[in-house]
């Protein structure tokens, strides 16, 4: 399965389990995923809390092999706003 087909797959999975305002899924240079997720759910947790988040609907992804390498940032709102806004 290539990384277009793993982000057609687990782009429901990602929007049916977490609640989002903006939800981007894409891969860098056809080897790891990135994705990016705009929650207010996301609000005063930890990052790692976050992407734990975000990495329960792929475990079984993950431990099969179909997904090796992902890049996430989840943000509320107000942070996606200022990511924006300084552009990084």
């Amino acid at each position: 399965m290539n990384l277009d087909e793993v982000i057609e797959r687990i782009t429901p999975m990602i929007a049916d389990a977490i609640e989002h305002e903006e939800l981007i899924i894409g891969h860098e240079d056809n080897y790891f995923l990135t994705i990016t997720i705009v929650s207010e759910i996301f609000d005063g947790l930890r990052p790692v809390k976050r992407q734990q988040m975000v990495y329960q609907p792929l475990n079984e992804l993950i431990a099969d092999g179909t997904i090796h390498a992902v890049k996430i940032k989840a943000m509320t709102a107000e942070e996606w706003r200022l990511h924006k806004k300084l552009n990084f």
